[in-house]
């Protein structure tokens, strides 16, 4: 079967199915004002190295991205499994300013090099400048419904407990992802295997 989005041929878009399982940025900002706002996005992953880049698309101007463009940071906590529910709640549409951290019942923690806080419960977080906001205009143009804020990495905070070896140990922190419809996958230590880049000419 084909399905195009003028003429559906199931009854939901299949895209965010088969796009899966995509991690979640858990995004806090501050606003000028001093206000916080922590949200979950799943339009979210790293997209440049050296130096280190981030970036999350906001369906409409939402305050994780109008904060992070007024105040020039945001940070990404590692949403996790057992954080699930607490993720989950920080998606509720509260009134701009108030504290999702509070509605949820997570502890702001201070960052290193950033004003807005990360997520203490969390296992990690990544700390950033703000670069840019991209508009994504549609094929034909019109005013753009989705946004792409790209971050630039300037810390990195890890719980020592989830550092082995030199590594960070990713499966046992125990990361949710995102898939389509109601469905999140985990990231399990048991499931890890390795690949050798083949050696080119």
């Amino acid at each position: 079967m084909h399905y195009e989005a003028e003429a559906p041929s199931l009854p939901h878009n299949p895209l965010k199915a088969i796009v899966a399982p995509r991690p979640i940025g858990w995004i806090s900002a501050m606003d000028r004002a001093g206000r916080v706002n922590l949200a979950p996005y799943s339009f979210f992953n790293a997209v440049g190295g050296e130096p280190d880049m981030v970036m999350f698309s906001s369906s409409g101007r939402k305050d994780a991205m109008t904060f992070a463009e007024e105040g020039g940071e945001f940070v990404c906590s590692l949403a996790t499994f057992d954080l699930r529910e607490a993720v989950n709640a920080t998606s509720a549409p509260l009134a701009r300013g108030t504290s999702e951290f509070g509605f949820a019942g997570l502890t702001p923690a201070p960052s290193r090099r950033v004003r807005p806080p990360r997520v203490a419960e969390s296992p990690a977080a990544i700390e950033c400048k703000w670069l840019q906001t991209v508009p994504l205009v549609p094929l034909g143009g019109g005013e753009p419904a989705n946004f792409m804020v790209i971050g630039q990495v300037v810390s990195i905070y890890v719980d020592d407990r989830f550092v082995r070896d030199g590594r960070v140990d990713t499966g046992a922190m125990r990361p949710i992802l995102r898939g389509g419809y109601f469905d999140y996958f985990t990231v399990e230590s048991e499931n890890r295997f390795e690949l050798r880049r083949p050696k080119g000419g």
